[in-house]
């Protein structure tokens, strides 16, 4: 008889037990698999996910990743530097790229973020430095995920609320503190993949060994 997997887990069709939320789709598995939870200080790929996390607000990450690339290609490589000198004519360009999410509010708050992050690097040396910065409280008062329904209830915590707030102060936009939260397990700030999962371990020792900006 086979065992049955802790909840929150499946097995794919690799023979491997993983998350549930990557389902069956293999362009899923591989970004649950090769990126979620890989601890990032590159600063370019710090930007690029917070604000793919805000174009994300109401739709699906799924959405967001299969369009990755043209958000890349749309918004300079979240060059946030080239970014930040996006004009009006910029914003017209966007509305109309049918390989984003056209949604003008998150495409202005993308290059006011860009003019945001330049500051941020210019008083705390670079974007990596500060949000890493923030590991420690990620760490305090955070529920242990168990569980998919656990995982789902989560949403947001004490720091990345906190995270949100401090945000907002510096002139930052579309940065909740679920979007906060979602930035901070996919960035490696915190390790959500559940136990029993195969990345989970990986994931644990790729943190243990990185170095923090």
């Amino acid at each position: 008889m086979a065992q049955e997997l802790p909840a929150g887990l499946i097995k794919g069709a690799d023979g491997k037990a993983r998350c549930f939320w990557p389902e069956d789709k293999p362009d899923y598995v591989i970004y649950h698999d090769t990126e979620w939870g890989m601890p990032q200080h590159d600063d370019f790929r710090l930007f690029e996910k917070i604000c793919l996390e805000g174009f994300q607000s109401g739709l699906s990450w799924l959405t967001i990743l299969r369009k990755r690339e043209n958000f890349r290609a749309a918004f300079a490589g979240f060059d946030f530097h080239k970014v930040a000198a996006f004009r009006e004519d910029d914003v017209e360009r966007l509305v109309q790229d049918a390989g984003i999410i056209r949604h003008r509010g998150k495409i202005v708050s993308t290059i006011n973020n860009a003019k945001r992050a330049i500051e941020m690097e210019r008083e705390e040396g670079s974007l990596g430095k500060w949000f890493w910065s923030w590991e420690e409280a990620a760490q305090q008062n955070r529920p242990r995920v168990f569980s998919q329904s656990e995982m789902m209830a989560l949403g947001k915590t004490e720091a990345s609320t906190a995270l949100s707030k401090e945000l907002k102060k510096r002139g930052w936009s579309f940065v909740g503190p679920t979007t906060c939260y979602a930035f901070m397990q996919a960035m490696g700030i915190v390790n959500d993949h559940l136990d029993g999962c195969h990345c989970r371990e990986t994931v644990e020792q790729a943190r243990a060994e990185f170095e923090r900006p």
